[in-house]
């Protein structure tokens, strides 16, 4: 079983920023694909991006394009997420979550462990 605890998440202005971190525990974390979702109120689940760990490579939601980093952190077991230039609109609850087959899905079904989420307001 995967342990996921995200952090970070708070209060900012239109156009500030914020960094989440995603701390993972209980496995070896080299297959895996580690994704972000998010979730306002009365919206499905969103992706927002995901890692492959054991490549490294990054791939993200359309509405996120050139905003939001995803990075790891190997020695840490951390996926960390970068929001930059924040909108209103990114107001959500963020979950990081894990896929064990590391598929690389924009898929929340593919994925199967799921931190508590953190919550990101973003003011006008």
């Amino acid at each position: 079983q995967v342990q996921l605890v995200e952090s970070g998440g708070g209060l900012v202005q239109a156009g500030g920023s914020l960094r989440l971190s995603c701390a993972a525990s209980g496995r070896t974390f080299s297959l895996y694909t580690m994704g972000w979702f998010r979730q306002a109120p009365g919206k499905e689940r969103e992706f927002v991006g995901g890692i492959i760990w054991g490549t490294g490579r990054v791939y993200y939601g359309d509405s996120v394009k050139g905003r939001f980093t995803i990075s790891r952190d190997n020695a840490k077991n951390t996926v960390y997420l970068q929001m930059n230039s924040l909108k209103p609109e990114d107001t959500a609850v963020y979950y990081c979550a894990a896929d064990r087959f590391g598929r690389g899905s924009y898929q929340s079904d593919a994925y199967e462990s799921w931190g508590q989420g953190t919550q990101v307001t973003v003011s006008s």
